[in-house]
């Protein structure tokens, strides 16, 4: 990965500390390849970008951020730790029995979290209406992000919330997509440019790259939603 000069967080942790983090998360079941693909795009989100702190978690005019890649959930935890959302105390109990930490993340466990996830499809949709909910309020502040996988536009629904999303205009939409070559379908001409197609702003970067990310997410975009694809290495090389 290329990063710019470490950052500290609030907790003192750095990017370059968060594999330590994951290693304290084990299991049978922990989808890992799902984990380090989105490690980069996930501490660059919430290190730089986010509008949100384990202090706004309620905060009507918080950033939004909804994870539907979630049947690998081990980075979101391990930056939320990072970032002060939990406490990294409670990582070795991941997946187990009490833990608040399940294979597929709960809003209503873990602070910090907007949707229960896992099931694949979800999440951009759930992204659009709640963009949609909060420009119907009048909050026109809160920015809104999605982070989904390549493999999820096999599903139909994201297809409909990406083409409705572009006709209704919602700059406040954001859509990360990680992109491990793990689609069984993938869409004519590219991820990017089904997206350009249907009225969204695009960027395509290396997904590895700290500053490279940075520069595609805070991008201008008046009056269209914006979407960030991401490559990283293909799933099977993990």
């Amino acid at each position: 990965m290329t990063t710019n000069a470490p950052a500290k967080t609030a907790t003192g942790i750095r990017f370059e500390d968060l594999p330590a983090l994951l290693g304290l998360m084990t299991g049978a079941e922990k989808h890992g390849p799902a984990a380090t693909s989105t490690l980069d795009a996930l501490w660059v989100l919430y290190d730089r970008v986010l509008r949100v702190s384990p202090e706004t978690v309620d905060a009507q005019d918080r950033d939004r951020f909804l994870l539907s890649k979630g049947h690998g959930p081990m980075a979101y935890y391990a930056v939320l730790a990072a970032k002060g959302f939990l406490d990294r105390e409670v990582l070795p109990s991941f997946g187990g029995y009490d833990s608040p930490l399940g294979h597929h993340p709960d809003r209503t466990l873990v602070s910090g979290v907007e949707i229960a996830s896992g099931s694949l499809g979800h999440g951009l949709p759930l992204a659009v209406g709640t963009a949609l909910g909060l420009r119907a309020q009048g909050l026109t502040g809160p920015a809104v992000w999605v982070l989904v996988g390549d493999a999820e536009f096999d599903e139909g629904s994201n297809a409909e919330a990406v083409a409705f999303a572009g006709a209704y205009g919602l700059d406040r939409l954001h859509v990360v997509v990680i992109d491990n070559s793990s689609a069984t379908h993938g869409w004519q001409g590219g991820i990017a440019q089904r997206f350009a197609a249907e009225g969204w702003s695009t960027a395509t970067v290396d997904g590895r790259d700290h500053g490279a990310l940075y520069r595609a997410y805070t991008a201008e975009h008046p009056g269209r939603p914006h979407v960030v694809v991401a490559r990283v290495e293909p799933k099977e090389n993990h």
